[in-house]
């Protein structure tokens, strides 16, 4: 089988970040419209790569005042650095439908290696519709990535202190990528 591209449909794709918050709580954010692009053999899994951008201004928490707070250069740096990108180099199957894909994450300029775990959750030819008009079927293909950052690896370090040692935002932050891919027409 030859190699397919799929494109990330921007509407359902979306990441999720927890990181802990005053020692005992964690707050949840959200990136709504990552766009990306995979290819790959489903023979050759080993060979696939992948893309994806993000952008960082559309952070959403559910509470404005910490979205700018996250927006400004305390932490993302928006204003610098609008995007965050990933690029996928290595991939390793770890089961018939688990793999984890390595690659290059770059969040405010700085660029590290990351891996995550990716669990394949299947395809589906499903109806595609353009504005009002049903245009027919297209091949849709599912994911879910994880993986856990040190945010200080970015330079994403504000931080306060609390009593007894404790800190307002933890150092570990863990990501989910929920992936609605399409194949793309020959």
């Amino acid at each position: 089988m030859a190699s397919t591209r799929w494109f990330f449909e921007p509407g359902h794709t979306a990441g999720e970040f927890s990181a802990r918050h005053m020692m005992v709580t964690y707050v949840r954010g959200q990136f709504k419209n990552i766009h990306g692009r995979l290819e790959a053999d489903p023979e050759h899994p080993e060979q696939a790569r992948v893309e994806a951008t993000v952008d960082a201004a559309e952070v959403y928490t559910g509470q404005p005042e910490r979205d700018a707070h996250l927006r400004s250069a305390d932490f993302f740096d928006v204003e610098h650095h609008p995007t965050w990108t990933f690029t996928g180099s290595s991939v390793h199957q770890v089961g018939s439908n688990a793999f984890e894909v390595t690659g290059d994450l770059t969040i405010r300029g700085t660029t590290r290696p990351v891996t995550f775990d990716v669990t394949y959750l299947g395809q589906w030819d499903t109806p595609w519709w353009e504005g009002d008009q049903n245009l027919g079927t297209r091949r849709r293909a599912g994911f879910v990535a994880r993986t856990r950052l040190n945010r200080h690896d970015f330079g994403v370090s504000w931080n306060d202190t609390l009593d007894r040692g404790g800190v307002v935002v933890s150092d570990l932050v863990d990501v989910t990528v929920d992936i609605e891919a399409v194949l793309e027409p020959d």
